[in-house]
């Protein structure tokens, strides 16, 4: 896979979600489920696409990520930070700033060349080589876990 390729398979995944998202009436789009509201989860994706821009920063200076210091259970700790740092209520505009801030990424990415992009720079988290590529690749896979879960959610509202 290349640079461009993922860049993609990001729009895509970002795209997937937002359509999902976007099918829902504005109470079911604020009702929490296990925790989480839909609104919850686009928040906290905003605040990814816009961390990972700084945390592929510190990797090429082989430093951990800030979010991977102490990140509680599951990155409990930073997704609640970043559910209360985007506290709109507004479905348009928090898929507006999703759109966005994965635009910001999808850039970022653009300037990097493909070493640095896939090179170990000797980042490790939990025992895991930490590159720019997979973090992005773990954040596309987060998009379409979040999709489902969203899909499932809107499928059981339906009469």
């Amino acid at each position: 896979m290349t640079i461009d390729a993922q860049i993609s398979r990001l729009d895509q995944s970002v795209e997937g979600l937002a359509a999902a998202v976007a099918s829902l009436d504005e109470e079911l789009f604020l009702e929490k489920l296990n925790g989480w509201s839909s609104r919850d989860i686009v928040a906290h994706l905003i605040g990814w696409n816009r961390f990972i821009i700084e945390g592929s920063k510190q990797i090429t200076r082989g430093e951990l990520p800030s979010y991977d210091v102490d990140p509680g259970e599951n990155y409990s700790k930073v997704n609640a930070k970043l559910i209360r740092e985007y506290p709109s209520t507004d479905q348009r505009e928090l898929l507006e700033e999703l759109r966005s801030s994965a635009r910001e990424l999808g850039r970022y990415l653009e300037t990097l060349e493909a070493d640095t992009w896939q090179r170990d720079f000797g980042v490790r988290h939990q025992g895991s080589t930490v590159t720019i590529r997979n973090t992005v690749e773990e954040l596309i896979d987060d998009y379409g876990h979040h999709r489902k879960q969203i899909e499932e959610w809107s499928g059981h509202h339906q009469h």
